[in-house]
């Protein structure tokens, strides 16, 4: 672990909106707390970061692999019509990555998702079974290494 990934604090609204699940070997893997949505955040564990091009170059490829990854397991676990994938940080500036699986029956379709509707939370039990689907699929995929 190098001293960037030990300074490493996820931004406090990433805290407050997300639910960890996982890390892959560069990112923290995070739900959104919107169950109308399969809504996930790619961040990488590295303080400071605010841009892709701040990561050295042989990070920036992992992130592009580890969203790669998640986006094409997200497609089929989700049946998507289309991957949204968009790093943004206009209100979160800490370098993170979204993945969301967007279907024709989304309440946002075919709009942005953001601020489009109130956010639903996810129940204890429709978390459990995201995390056990995640779980299963992304076992053995790039060392992911699910949280409880």
């Amino acid at each position: 672990m190098d001293e960037l990934e030990l300074e490493f604090e996820l931004d406090p609204r990433l805290v407050t909106d997300t639910i960890a699940i996982g890390d892959f070997p560069l990112c923290r893997l995070l739900l959104m707390n919107d169950s109308q949505y399969p809504w996930f955040i790619l961040v990488p564990r590295r303080a400071g970061v605010t841009e892709i091009y701040h990561l050295p170059a042989s990070e920036q490829q992992q992130l592009i692999q580890e969203a790669s990854e998640l986006s094409e397991t997200l497609a089929d676990l989700f049946q998507a019509r289309k991957m949204n994938v968009a790093t943004l940080g206009n209100m979160v500036p800490q370098l993170h990555m979204h993945v969301i699986a967007r279907r024709e029956s989304d309440p946002a379709w075919p709009g942005p998702v953001w601020g489009k509707v109130p956010a639903v939370p996810y129940t204890d039990e429709a978390l459990a079974q995201v995390r056990g689907k995640l779980e299963v699929l992304l076992q053995g995929e790039l060392a992911f290494e699910p949280h409880n």
